[in-house]
């Protein structure tokens, strides 16, 4: 029998590694005191700092706000908006942070007595961030602030447009940003080169995380003119479940503050006191308090669907609504166009994939195609990613009057490619482009695309190679069969929130024999697994019908051993709880 800590060559490929220590429960599954404390560790916690991860709250995690460049600056000008009644315009991006971003600082001028209006530009006719021909339009309205969230750090012309029509920008960013910044009243932004390193930290943070800390730093410095000495503060705590959803959405690193940020957005959330968000779980069909995985595959892509097929300001819209047929009949318009999207995003995705194996020795996957929907190539490049494990770009050409190619990319870890983009539009390669370590946006001359593959290839080659050697599946904790509870599940969630460098913890059950292995749906593997200990249960690998891992579980199972491995989830669907396994590697255990 093959232990799980010999497994070299999984299914997929992988060698299989403790992320930790050796936490092999074996046959005894009862829960060792320690085990959360040991998941802390493996994720890089110092043991004398456990008890603050332990139950990560604001009070141990939250940073004074004025450590980041130009937040008091932006803080004074908000005060000052607010106390003069002033004009404000909140300008968000197309995609859940921004929407997020947006609504949070709306529904916080709004609590301070300042109606504030929401602006999200059309992604097919304006393109990602800012157009000056939009500021100066939002000026020339009335506008006398305009805030931008989750863009601006590299709208150089747009700001310099408002600048010289008379308004002030203040821009709340996380994205990359150039040596040179934008002209604005204040630059928000983590990862501002010119950022010390103390408030350089946090540059995990999502748009939305830098907009709660700008709210905390405004309350402060109203409550320092004596604001509230005849009326109320906010209670920002409030709005943590927009924290939550924009962080989680955006694939933030849930470390640090995120976390602290998510855990607790999770439990405002949970009170469905926001009318709008209320009115979403509703229409995703969750009967019980949302998840992080329900932040990320529920909610999360309803909203996007509105800025990548649809409306791009329903998002906020619902988001600071107080009317819950509003809401409703939003949540549903949102429903309808996350089912559209899926559909196109399916047909850009075959297109795609038909490109891919041209492309067996590129570092990176460069796919393009004419008539591809622009809102769905973020996601058919992440597509893409997981299944060659190499960072990917999916362009859409033709995607807007000048015939310009529309790019979004997807990157694996230890490969910067915002940082190469950045540095692509700088060579001329670019009409526009940027972004962060994990994922790009860009504008391109079709003609360039050649020039491009080219350059991302050579530049990125070394870093790619090094990344994918080092990759393995990192595993948690093995058991067997009827070690996997729903008490076990209940444990390791103590750990949590989990997400994006904050993985949940995997386990590798076995050995097991497959009972039962068949397709459901058009790609997925569901099987029934037993255990030498008599104990059964059930699995899935969710789109895995067409690897190697699904083609040998589907075809060559019968009379093998395996090991299992994923995460444990709860199965409430049947009269009580169980466990199942979200099986993401297997590897034969005979």
């Amino acid at each position: 029998m093959i232990p799980v800590t010999a497994i070299t060559r999984s299914l997929s490929g992988l060698a299989w590694r403790w992320r930790g220590g050796n936490m092999d429960l074996g046959g005894d599954a009862r829960l060792s005191d320690d085990l959360v404390d040991k998941l802390l560790l493996s994720r890089g916690v110092d043991r004398d700092d456990l008890e603050r991860h332990r139950r990560p709250t604001l009070r141990d995690f939250l940073p004074d706000p004025s450590i980041f460049r130009d937040m008091d600056a932006a803080a004074r000008r908000l005060a000052d908006a607010v106390e003069r009644q002033e004009a404000v315009t909140v300008y968000g991006d197309y995609d859940v942070d921004g929407a997020t971003s947006a609504a949070l600082l709306i529904r916080l001028l709004g609590e301070l007595g300042l109606p504030a209006r929401a602006y999200i530009p059309d992604r097919l006719l304006e393109g990602y961030g800012p157009s000056g021909e939009a500021l100066v339009r939002l000026a020339r309205e009335g506008s006398r602030l305009i805030v931008t969230v989750d863009c601006g750090a590299m709208a150089h012309e747009a700001l310099a447009a408002a600048h010289a029509e008379g308004v002030d920008v203040i821009v709340v960013d996380h994205h990359k940003c150039a040596p040179e910044l934008p002209i604005a009243a204040a630059l928000v932004n983590p990862n501002r080169l010119d950022e010390a390193d103390e408030a350089a930290a946090h540059g995990h943070l999502a748009a939305v995380g830098v907009a709660f800390l700008l709210a905390v730093a405004t309350v402060r410095t109203l409550r320092g003119r004596g604001w509230f000495d005849r009326r109320p503060a906010p209670d920002l705590m409030r709005l943590l479940d927009l924290v939550a959803l924009g962080t989680v959405a955006d694939v933030a690193q849930l470390k640090g503050l995120n976390r602290a940020l998510v855990a607790q957005g999770l439990k405002v959330m949970a009170r469905r006191e926001n009318v709008g968000l209320s009115a979403l779980i509703d229409a995703s069909r969750l009967n019980r308090a949302p998840t992080c995985s329900d932040l990320g595959f529920a909610l999360g892509p309803r909203i996007n669907a509105a800025g990548r097929v649809g409306d791009s300001s329903l998002g906020v819209r619902l988001l600071t609504t107080e009317d819950p047929d509003e809401a409703r009949t939003i949540s549903a318009r949102l429903s309808e166009l996350n089912d559209e999207r899926r559909a196109i995003e399916q047909a850009v995705q075959e297109a795609a994939e038909a490109q891919v194996d041209a492309q067996h020795n590129r570092a990176v996957i460069v796919v393009s195609g004419e008539g591809w929907h622009p809102g769905v190539i973020g996601i058919v490049a992440g597509r893409i990613k997981e299944k060659t494990g190499k960072p990917t770009l999916v362009i859409a050409l033709g995607a807007d009057e000048a015939g310009q190619g529309k790019g979004s990319g997807r990157s694996i870890s230890g490969v910067d490619l915002g940082a190469a983009i950045i540095a692509a539009r700088e060579a001329g390669m670019l009409v526009a482009g940027g972004g962060h370590a994990m994922a790009c946006g860009l504008t391109i001359d079709p003609a360039a695309l050649p020039r491009l593959a080219d350059w991302l290839d050579e530049r990125l080659a070394r870093d790619v190679a090094e990344a994918r050697a080092a990759q393995a599946l990192l595993l948690d904790l093995s058991l067997t069969a009827g070690g996997l509870t729903p008490s076990l599940i209940e444990t390791l969630e103590g750990a949590g929130p989990f997400g994006v460098g904050w993985p949940g913890p995997r386990i590798a059950v076995g050995p097991v024999r497959l009972v039962k292995c068949d397709l459901v749906g058009t790609d997925h593997v569901r099987m029934i697994a037993s255990g030498g200990d008599g104990r059964s249960f059930k699995a899935i690998a969710f789109r895995a019908a067409q690897t190697e891992l699904g083609q040998v579980l589907l075809h060559q199972s019968r009379g093998r051993q395996f090991w299992l491995a994923g995460r444990a989830k709860i199965d409430d669907w049947g009269t009580r709880p169980a466990a199942e396994l979200h099986v993401e590697d297997a590897a034969f255990a005979d």
